[in-house]
């Protein structure tokens, strides 16, 4: 039977497709035997964060790591400092906790669910130290814009969640969903950290997957920071 008008029109907008990537057997192996001890499990109601991470220190969310590379790198390079990464991919979730458990890494927490979710019922106002948007999806075609998770509600739902002086780091290779994020932060309450209307030169983060086979394509690479004051 098929979806009536109006069941379909109440259906939320997505940013993201759930592909069906295959596991490889050590993806599979990490989920089986550790998903329990990194993967917090998606309930709407607000996470007590205390008891989520062993140690207190500032949380900095990742919204859709990919295969979790650099997240790693950031987590191993910053004992002190607490990462969440929001995920709906599995292959990814799997390799990032390979990781993990290779790396005896314990300051990475995981969630398999929709990042505006996420922050919308598990994370508090004021939680997040930063959060990290790298290489979204552009969704190229124009009927797709809509899909583009930087949009001013989405902006906002951001900011509430940061901390006085926490910072919202973005990056694309894709020059025109670039110029989107300027237009719609710059329009925002948060704080262009590099001037207005100018975008981070010399990012500090690690070169993820994405970036790598933009170059390989001849795309250039635009980040963004922006704070909240």
């Amino acid at each position: 039977m098929s979806e009536s008008p109006e069941t379909s029109s109440r259906r939320p907008v997505r940013s993201f497709v759930i592909r069906a990537g295959r596991l490889t057997d050590s993806q599979r192996k990490a989920i089986e035997q550790h998903w329990q001890d990194f993967v917090v499990d998606y309930q709407p109601q607000l996470l007590d964060l205390s008891a989520v991470f062993p140690k207190p220190g500032p949380l900095t969310v990742e919204i859709g790591f990919g295969m979790g590379d650099s997240l790693l790198e950031m987590a191993i390079a910053n004992p002190d400092r607490n990462y969440l990464g929001i995920e709906v991919h599995k292959p990814g979730v799997g390799k990032l906790l390979h990781g993990i458990v290779a790396n005896d890494v314990s300051n990475v927490r995981i969630i398999c669910h929709d990042a505006v979710e996420v922050l919308t019922h598990c994370l508090a106002t004021e939680s997040i130290d930063r959060l990290l948007l790298l290489f979204p999806d552009p969704w190229h075609k124009k009927k797709h814009h809509k899909r583009r998770i930087v949009q001013p509600a989405f902006i906002e739902l951001v900011r509430s969640r940061l901390q006085t002086k926490g910072t919202f780091h973005l990056a694309t290779d894709w020059q025109p969903y670039a110029e989107h994020m300027l237009e719609m932060l710059e329009d925002s309450a948060l704080t262009n950290t590099q001037g207005k209307g100018s975008y981070w030169l010399e990012p500090e983060r690690p070169e993820t997957k994405f970036q790598r086979r933009g170059q390989r394509l001849g795309h250039g690479v635009w980040d963004l920071l922006y704070q909240k004051s």
